[in-house]
C-alpha cells in the first residue's frame, strides 16, 4: 500500500476513535440536598406532602437507589467521603461532629478527588453551593494559626488556602459552611465577595435579617439567606452554559433544607405543609432549573445526574407537626439526622443518564456515597492510585443492571454525629448501642424495639424498620461483624490493596467510640 494511503487510513482511525470516545465521555453534575430523607421525596414516598417534579422525573427517566447510604449522619463527613471516597474517622480530626465556617482545611491538598481526578482527564471543574469542608483564612495573629478562630481572627481581604480551588476545582462560588454559619458572604475561588462588615451582636444578626440560628461575624448586604438558592442555581446554569462543549463536572451542594429553614418568597407556604417542605420544593426547583439547561443545550442526553442528601432530615424540620399532617421524611424508618437508625443515613439517591441508564430502573443494590470517586474513575477508564479512594466501590455495573462488586459480602460503615459506629454486610447490620448513636432523636421511639440492647443485629432484608433485636439468635454474626469493622480500621480502607497508615494504628489510642471493639482491634495488631 503506498504509505501515504497507510498513513491517511491510519490518521483517520485514530481521529474516529478519539471522536468516539470524547462523545461517550458524559459531563457529571451531582446535586447534594442538605438534610432531606428518602420520605422527603415523591418517587420513594407516595405518600409525601411535598411536590417534588422534577427529583421525580429524574427517578422517572433513570434509576432510582433504593440502599444507599451516606458515610455518616451528619454534614462535614459526608461531604468529605464523597469528594474523597474515604471515611472522614480515617483523618486526625474528623472523628465525630462538623466543622465551622472557619475551621481550616479537612481534605489534604495531595489527596485525589473526584474533582482532581476528572481535571487531570480534561474536565472542565465546577464547585458551587455550600463547601463545609474547611479552608485556611489568614489569620491576623500568628499566635493563633492552627488554633479554633472566629471572625475576629481573620483578614477577611487576603486570599483563602487550601479550600475548593487546591482540589481540583477550576471554579468555585459559594459558602463556607451551613447558611447559619458566619462569614455571611458568598467567596468567589479564594476571595470573599462584597462589602464587608462585621455583626458583633446577636442583635445586629437579626436586624438584617438573618434567621436564628445565624452567628455574629462578618456579612455583606450582597448576602441574603433567602436568596442563596436562586443564586446558586443562577451560577450553575451560568456556569454550564460556558463549558457546554464539554466534559465537564458540577458539584453542587445545595445549603438546603438546612436550618435556618428559609425558603424565598415564592416557595414560602408553597407546600402546605411547613417551611420545610417549602425548602424542600425550592431546592427540587433548583433541580429543575438545572435539567432545563441541559435541555436546552441539548446535552441532556450526555450528562450523568446524581441527585442525592448528606444526610436524614433533621429534627428542626418539625416532624411532630408534619408528622399530624400525615408527611413521614424518614419515611418507613426508624430515626433521623445525626443517628446510625436507617433514617440518619439511608437516602434518596436517583441517577439520570438518557444515553446509558434505562429509563425508570429501581436499584436495590447496597451502595454508599462514597462510591462516587471509584465510579467516576471507571466512567472515564482510570485506575485509581492505591492510597486514593479506600472505601469506594464503582456503582457504575448497577447503572447497567448488574450487580455491585462485592455483593452480599459488601461492607459499609455508618458513623453518627457522636462518632459511634454501626455496620452493615448484605442484610446484617450491627449497632453498638441502643439509642442510634444519637441524642437527636427517633420519630418512631413509640414503636419500641424487640429485646433492645447495647447489642444490636437487625435483619434488613425482613425488618429495614429496625423493630427486632436478633443479636442473641445470631452471635456468630455479630463476632464477623464487630471482626470485619476492627480489620477495616486498622487496614486503613475496606477496599481490596496494600496496609494504609492512619492516625489510630495504635489499639490503645484515646478514641473512646472504639470501646465496643476494642479486643478485636488488638487481635487485628496481632494479626498484620
Amino acid at each position: 500500500m503506498n504509505p501515504r494511503i497507510l498513513f491517511g487510513v491510519t490518521a483517520m482511525c485514530a481521529l474516529v476513535a478519539c471522536s468516539s470516545i470524547a462523545a461517550e465521555t458524559p459531563n457529571i453534575i451531582y446535586i447534594l440536598a442538605d438534610d432531606m430523607g428518602q420520605g422527603d421525596v415523591g418517587a420513594y414516598n407516595k405518600d409525601s406532602r411535598i411536590p417534588t417534579p422534577h427529583i421525580d422525573r429524574m427517578a422517572s427517566e433513570g434509576m432510582k437507589f433504593m440502599d444507599t447510604h451516606t458515610s455518616s449522619g451528619v454534614c462535614t463527613p459526608t461531604r468529605y467521603g464523597i469528594l474523597t471516597g474515604r471515611y472522614s474517622w480515617r483523618t486526625s480530626t474528623l472523628k465525630q461532629g462538623v466543622l465551622g465556617g472557619h475551621s481550616p482545611h479537612l481534605i489534604e491538598p495531595t489527596r485525589e478527588t473526584v474533582a482532581s481526578l476528572l481535571k487531570k482527564q480534561g474536565y472542565a471543574t465546577a464547585c458551587i453551593g455550600k463547601w463545609h469542608l474547611g479552608m485556611d483564612w489568614k489569620v491576623t495573629d500568628p499566635s493563633r494559626a492552627g488554633k479554633r478562630i472566629s471572625y475576629k481572627d481573620i483578614d477577611p481581604a487576603a486570599p483563602i488556602q487550601n479550600g475548593p480551588n487546591s482540589l481540583g476545582f477550576d471554579y468555585y462560588f459559594g459558602i463556607s459552611a451551613s447558611l447559619n454559619m458566619d462569614p455571611h458572604a458568598y467567596i468567589e475561588n479564594d476571595r470573599l465577595q462584597g462589602t464587608l462588615e462585621i455583626l458583633k451582636t446577636l442583635d445586629e444578626v437579626n436586624a438584617r435579617g438573618y434567621t436564628q440560628p445565624s452567628k455574629p461575624g462578618y456579612a455583606a448586604p450582597e448576602y441574603v439567606q433567602q436568596e442563596v438558592l436562586t443564586k446558586f442555581a443562577e451560577k450553575t446554569c451560568g456556569w454550564i452554559r460556558e463549558n457546554k462543549d464539554g466534559p465537564f463536572f458540577v458539584y453542587l451542594p445545595l445549603p438546603s433544607p438546612h436550618s435556618p429553614i428559609v425558603p424565598s418568597n415564592r416557595f414560602k407556604d408553597k407546600s402546605g405543609l411547613n417551611l420545610h417542605g417549602d425548602f424542600c420544593m425550592e431546592s427540587d426547583w433548583v433541580v429543575g432549573k438545572v435539567l432545563k439547561t441541559l435541555d436546552e443545550l441539548e446535552i441532556a442526553d450526555n450528562t450523568l445526574v446524581v441527585f442525592t442528601a448528606d444526610n436524614g432530615t433533621s429534627p428542626k424540620a418539625g416532624f411532630p407537626e408534619m408528622a399530624q399532617k400525615g408527611h413521614h421524611s424518614s419515611w418507613i424508618y426508624r430515626g433521623m439526622k445525626g443517628t446510625n437508625w436507617e433514617g440518619g443515613h439511608r437516602v434518596p439517591f436517583v441517577v439520570r443518564w438518557p444515553n446509558f441508564v434505562k429509563a425508570g430502573t429501581v436499584s436495590s443494590e447496597l451502595a454508599c456515597t462514597t462510591d462516587f470517586l471509584a465510579t467516576c474513575a471507571e466512567l472515564i477508564g482510570v485506575k485509581l492510585a492505591d492510597n486514593a479512594g479506600e472505601d469506594s466501590v464503582s456503582f457504575l455495573p448497577a447503572l447497567k443492571g448488574t450487580a455491585i462488586p462485592g455483593g452480599d459480602e459488601r461492607l459499609v460503615i455508618h458513623h453518627s454525629d457522636k462518632g459511634i459506629f454501626s455496620i452493615r454486610r448484605g442484610k446484617w447490620k450491627v449497632m453498638f448501642d441502643d439509642f442510634g448513636g444519637s441524642n437527636r432523636g427517633d420519630p418512631r421511639k413509640d414503636d419500641l424495639i424487640m429485646d433492645a440492647a447495647s447489642l444490636q443485629l437487625f435483619d434488613m432484608e425482613t425488618d429495614a424498620i429496625e423493630k427486632i433485636n436478633v443479636a442473641a439468635d445470631h452471635p456468630e454474626v455479630t463476632e464477623l461483624l464487630k471482626k470485619q469493622l476492627a480489620g477495616i480500621i486498622m487496614r486503613g480502607r475496606s477496599t481490596p490493596g496494600s496496609k494504609l497508615s492512619s492516625d489510630h494504628d495504635d489499639p490503645n489510642v484515646k478514641w473512646p467510640q472504639l470501646e465496643p471493639i476494642q479486643n478485636h482491634l488488638k487481635q487485628s495488631i496481632i494479626g498484620m
